[in-house]
């Protein structure tokens, strides 16, 4: 998988995809990370890429024209290309688990009052927002998209073909409590059907735990 991330401001990203379980995916070959600057694109003596709105109102608003290069430059016939806006579908789980099989995402990163709407009409295949606020640009909500995506490829994790089968979402609600080493901390002890070596019993009394817990946090995914 390719993934260009048009911003203004790349060193936001870079500091995160190069660590971690990132920085592994890029290492395997599983996934290429790019980094377009639109400033690279504009023609005028200073790289403008914003300006005023029409019809007035506060902010500046990103321009087309160094959109338009820099994503015609890299688009091809299997691109996807996604704007990170608060103006978009909510990104869920499931939206990640389809994007995981895309050869190509063009991520655009929205910044100050969002991006001339020629460029949403013409070169936009989606929008995406992460949550309902509003952040100061996109970079940071495409470094979540990344990463919801790129963990899910196989291999990225580790821990063979089930590392992310029983995580929250992954079954329709969320994931059940987890226990490690020791046994007893502090008075607090790890319920005993985790030490029973009973898998079956384990197993029910996760799903009935991630349920409970469904039902108190999260009602609406049941």
């Amino acid at each position: 998988m390719q993934i260009d991330v048009l911003t203004i401001f790349p060193e936001m990203l870079q500091g995160y995809l190069e660590q971690s379980m990132m920085k592994r995916a890029s290492e395997m070959g599983a996934v290429t990370f790019n980094y377009i600057n639109p400033r690279d694109f504009t023609t005028d003596v200073h790289h403008c890429t914003d300006d005023r709105p029409y019809g007035g109102g506060p902010g500046m608003v990103m321009k087309p024209e160094p959109l338009f290069a820099a994503i015609e430059s890299i688009r091809r016939p299997e691109s996807r290309v996604i704007y990170l806006s608060p103006q978009g579908h909510p990104f869920k789980q499931a939206r990640a688990e389809a994007l995981v099989n895309s050869a190509h995402l063009i991520l655009l990163c929205g910044h100050y009052e969002g991006v001339d709407e020629r460029v949403i009409e013409t070169l936009v295949d989606e929008e995406i927002s992460i949550g309902d606020y509003v952040l100061t640009n996109g970079a940071l909500a495409a470094a979540v998209v990344i990463d919801a995506v790129v963990r899910l490829i196989p291999g990225v994790l580790g821990g063979g073909a089930d590392a992310t089968a029983q995580e929250s979402f992954s079954s329709g609600i969320l994931d059940h409590p987890h226990y490690t080493r020791p046994v007893e901390f502090r008075g607090m002890q790890v319920p005993e059907v985790l030490l029973s070596g009973n898998h079956a019993a384990i197993n029910a009394w996760r799903l009935q735990q991630a349920t409970k817990k469904t039902q108190r946090v999260r009602p609406d995914l049941l």
